[in-house]
């Protein structure tokens, strides 16, 4: 019986990639991934056999890899950023009864949060919510309701696909419902392609997020009521000059 390992890859330059998560793929004999992710991580491990699917193809990538675990193979399904955050570990683990025997093992990678957080400086400092805007597997009335108690809990928050082809004014829509709750002015950051080439972030206010142009590559951070900007970088104070 062979074994699964599902790595985060972080953003999939060889930087970013952790020492474990680089350990687990150069050990593994199949990499199955998204297929933008694969095409990050092939030219790392150019004598690797892989396989990919699509968008919407998640749970037949799993079944994909579980299955070929089962027949003795080590095989390495990647995720970017974390493995369990927004990442495969999940389906993986909810798959698992069907395929006895394979081991499991889950490799933490450098999710957006934390990668772009670094980008803008310190905008999680404190404590803070992570949301993602997608409505593909989670209904809009559940994201309002957290964006709205996230805003009354006065975290800061991390904003996961908060724009596509499909959902143009995700972002806005979302800035709406928070500035209900909170100051225009509020530090918010923008992180986008974080790792990769075209990296690039921005530091606004809530009340200019409204307007700004993101897509899928991008994470968005708003901040506190405590945040600031400090010679161009976000600010959640942890609170130690108290």
């Amino acid at each position: 019986m062979g074994e699964l390992k599902v790595v985060g890859i972080g953003p999939g330059g060889a930087e970013s990639l952790t020492a474990a998560a680089y350990a687990a793929l150069e050990d593994a004999e199949l990499i199955c991934g998204y297929t933008l992710y694969v095409k990050l991580i092939q030219p790392l491990f150019p004598e690797k056999k892989y396989a990919d699917t699509g968008m919407t193809g998640e749970i037949e990538r799993c079944r994909l890899c579980l299955a070929e675990a089962a027949a003795g193979k080590r095989v390495a399904l990647i995720c970017s950023g974390d493995a369990g955050v927004y990442g495969m570990a999940g389906p993986v683990l909810e798959l698992k009864p069907a395929f006895p025997g394979v081991e499991i093992e889950i490799i933490p990678g450098v999710t957006a949060a934390l990668s772009g957080g670094a980008l803008l400086g310190a905008p999680l400092g404190h404590d803070f919510c992570v949301i993602s805007l997608s409505d593909r597997l989670t209904d809009w009335s559940v994201i309002e309701k957290r964006l709205r108690m996230a805003a009354r809990g006065d975290f800061a928050i991390c904003l996961y696909n908060p724009a596509s082809r499909h959902r143009k004014d995700y972002l806005r829509r979302a800035c709406e419902i928070l500035l209900e709750e909170m100051d225009g002015g509020t530090v918010c950051g923008l992180a986008r392609n974080i790792g990769r080439e075209g990296e690039r972030c921005r530091v606004l206010r809530l009340d200019e997020l409204r307007d700004a142009e993101a897509d899928m590559f991008t994470t968005v951070f708003i901040g506190a009521s405590t945040t600031r900007e400090i010679e161009g970088r976000m600010v959640t104070p942890r609170g130690y000059r108290k």
